[in-house]
């Protein structure tokens, strides 16, 4: 079996402060100061959210998010649960709809010992693949090639939401999702 070891990651997993704008949880706080390209997030349900990733593995990668803060996932209620199920079908049809990808990463990583790195709010990563994307220039020259910006993937997938909802996509903010 190969391995392939991204140690441009280990930054951001030993970083005390993750993101020094946010005093408590940054997936709680964030949601309350607004939606739009400036917190990345692109989509809303009753119950949860899907956010762009600040540090992509690659175009397009979105975490979708409950409300609920806890760090376990058997805390979430029922309601909370379906919810959050949903709105990662929606994810998926989104990225497609903007990425055109072979294929999607997703899972949690629960906890630190799984490679979470705010672990006290769950949150699932959706990251589209494409065949042959692994990219060795980390390894080879210390360098992490982003092929889009995060503005510009921000705006595909929330275009693809708004017309999944059959709303305008030339507004602001989040799109709804029912």
């Amino acid at each position: 079996m190969d391995q392939l070891f991204a140690p441009w990651r280990i930054d951001w997993v030993e970083k005390e402060d993750k993101n020094p704008d946010v005093e408590e949880c940054v997936f709680c706080e964030l949601p309350e100061r607004g939606d739009g390209r400036d917190h990345r997030i692109a989509a809303r349900s009753d119950r949860a959210f899907v956010m762009l990733n600040n540090a992509p593995y690659s175009p397009g990668h979105a975490m979708v998010i409950p409300h609920q803060h806890t760090g376990d996932y058997r805390d979430l209620d029922d309601e909370t649960l379906l919810d959050h199920a949903r709105l990662k079908q929606r994810t998926f049809d989104a990225l497609d709809a903007a990425f055109d990808p072979d294929g999607f990463n997703a899972g949690l990583n629960l906890g630190r010992g799984a490679g979470g790195s705010i672990g006290d709010h769950l949150h699932t990563h959706v990251v589209p693949r494409w065949e042959g994307d692994t990219n060795f220039m980390p390894v080879l020259s210390d360098t992490k090639v982003v092929v889009e910006a995060l503005d510009e993937s921000y705006d595909r997938v929330r275009a693809a939401f708004a017309e999944q909802a059959g709303v305008d996509a030339s507004g602001e903010g989040a799109v709804r999702i029912e």
